[in-house]
């Protein structure tokens, strides 16, 4: 959780993409620096897939095209496409809102809150200090933290692991959410030159908290090499895993909830929405408000 003293927000020019399922995506602002990889589109690139241009892919079947030991990346057989769409830079926006925080933010684990009236105590290893608002954005430490001012968040968690394949590096894809009406749901992207990464939606048994890390993470394994085996054609062979802890009962989103001078904010993927997410619970530390996640949608 990070603190201090309430001071106007700075505002922030970067947006992150949209999801590719969003054919009316306004394109986005440019950032300083930028922080947008956009999807690798020919120009022209209509708003169904497959383009008639793109002939390394045929309609519904995967290309089987590239060097050997390679993912051969072909994209479902009809989508919606986003052209202002992309993948967050997650490096630079780490870097550029590093250096922009430097001298605000105290890096320091917090173990406790406390209402106050007039304000809240904050508790950490170098003892205690008192703020006039604090806003709770812990990830998985959230729900804790918020129990001791008595905000409710949902305390449950599940497992996910995103792998990464080779794929030949002259490859061109966009990245994609898949959603079919039968089979496991994927989300898709590149992750750096001849790099393809995977994470699928599975059975909420497999990757359910209480089966450990371990075994939910050979259940998507052999989930996601299954399904690249068969869609992707891909010989088996995993270059990178990334694991987090998600919130199941959430999908995407966010939701705010507030005791007093104290906020809490709880979400999945959040990254993305990172820009806008800050201002708005920037506005509500100073002006005391509880924001809706029902209106800003409509907004």
């Amino acid at each position: 959780m990070s603190r201090r003293r309430m001071k106007p927000p700075t505002q922030c020019t970067g947006r992150s993409a949209r999801s590719p399922q969003s054919a009316a995506a306004k394109p986005p602002r440019t950032a300083r620096p930028p922080t947008i990889a956009p999807n690798n589109s020919p120009a022209g690139t209509p708003k169904i897939w497959p383009p008639n241009s793109m002939s390394t892919c045929a309609t519904g079947t995967p290309s089987r095209s590239g060097p050997a030991g390679t993912v051969t990346v072909a994209p479902p057989a009809e989508l919606l496409f986003d052209l202002s769409g992309g993948v967050v830079d997650v490096d630079a926006v780490r870097a550029y809102l590093t250096a922009l925080t430097r001298d605000a933010v105290v890096h320091e684990s917090v173990y406790a809150l406390e209402n106050d009236p007039g304000g809240v105590t904050v508790w950490s290893p170098s003892g205690k200090a008192r703020f006039d608002a604090v806003v709770v954005a812990a990830g998985a430490g959230t729900s804790p933290l918020a129990a001791h001012v008595g905000i409710y968040t949902p305390p449950s968690r599940a497992h996910h692991v995103r792998f990464t394949f080779p794929i030949d590096r002259s490859a061109m894809w966009p990245c994609w959410i898949n959603k079919p009406a039968t089979g496991m749901s994927t989300y898709q992207h590149p992750s750096g030159s001849g790099m393809w990464s995977v994470g699928g939606s599975l059975d909420p048994a497999l990757p359910a908290w209480e089966v450990g890390r371990e075994a939910a993470a050979a259940a998507s394994e052999e989930a996601v090499l299954r399904y690249v085996r068969e869609q992707l054609t891909v010989q088996p062979r995993i270059l990178d895993r990334l694991y987090r802890t998600t919130t199941p009962e959430l999908g995407g989103g966010f939701e705010v909830r507030r005791i007093g001078p104290v906020l809490a904010v709880y979400g999945e993927n959040l990254f993305k929405l990172a820009p806008v997410i800050g201002e708005v619970l920037a506005a509500a530390a100073l002006d005391g408000s509880t924001p809706s996640v029902q209106k800003l949608a409509a907004s």
